[in-house]
């Protein structure tokens, strides 16, 4: 199993910088296309864009519509949901039934599921009862497969950029925190939202952020050839070591 994430295109249309923002996520397409084997799917784990406008998601959704796997998106805190069901509610898996954008895919060695962490009119995470009775209802549903979950915000904390924590109190992210660690299930946690690649842990659970395909808006310090050159990673499972992450630099050899 082979999963390609990516993050954080954070697209806009008819501002100084949006060709080059698109031009990441046309690049990174590209190179995920180019992967031998392909990977099973690709996910998006939000900020597909930044303004929340439509017309972003349209551009989006174009990019998106070049890749020749499937490609599941997510909710960042700069998306819309309603414009995300708008936009994507083509491809089957977003239900309209409820106000958050959580779901699962469950036809893989590992059950995948899709928390929403967007918390309204703030940067920062956000959680509920709803969303941890959803996430618990999800967990312990159907067979006893290892879990992986995927998340916009990073659910522990994390030494780079300039804030540690990124939910909106401590509370709501401790009890994230223990809803994940009740079954004993879950694997791994992977995320976006501080747009470089770093790592943690939540007790025994490794957590893998993925850095933002976003050049411009990328942190940390790259060599020059890297610069323009967007990243993503690939995550490859193996049943006797859990998930082993790549991070790859997209168009370095074309």
């Amino acid at each position: 199993m082979i999963i390609a994430q990516i993050s954080d295109t954070h697209i806009t249309v008819n501002t100084p910088d949006s060709d080059r923002r698109i031009l990441d996520f046309e690049i990174v397409i590209r190179d995920i296309n180019d992967l031998i084997p392909q990977p099973n799917l690709i996910i998006h784990s939000g900020d597909i864009v930044q303004n929340g406008l439509f017309e972003e998601y349209v551009k989006a959704k174009e990019i998106i519509s070049g890749a020749i796997a499937p490609v599941y998106v997510m909710v960042g805190n700069k998306d819309s949901r309603n414009l995300i069901r708008e936009a994507f509610s083509g491809a089957g898996y977003l239900s309209s039934n409820s106000q958050f954008i959580d779901y699962e895919v469950d036809n893989f060695p590992v059950k995948l599921i899709f928390v929403d962490t967007l918390h309204r009119n703030s940067k920062k995470g956000g959680f509920c009862d709803y969303r941890k009775k959803n996430l618990i209802r999800m967990i312990d549903s159907g067979s006893a497969k290892p879990v992986a979950v995927f998340m916009h915000h990073p659910p522990c904390e994390i030494n780079v950029g300039p804030e540690l924590f990124h939910f909106e109190k401590s509370e709501i992210m401790s009890e994230l925190c223990e809803t994940l660690q009740l079954s004993g299930r879950v694997i791994s946690v992977f995320c976006g939202h501080v747009h470089r690649s770093t790592t943690g842990r939540i007790a025994t659970i490794p957590v893998t952020v993925v850095p933002s395909v976003a050049t411009l808006l990328r942190w940390g310090e790259y060599p020059t050839y890297m610069k323009q050159l967007p990243t993503y990673n690939v995550h490859r499972y193996d049943k006797d070591w859990g998930f082993i992450t790549e991070t790859r630099i997209a168009g370095l050899f074309s």
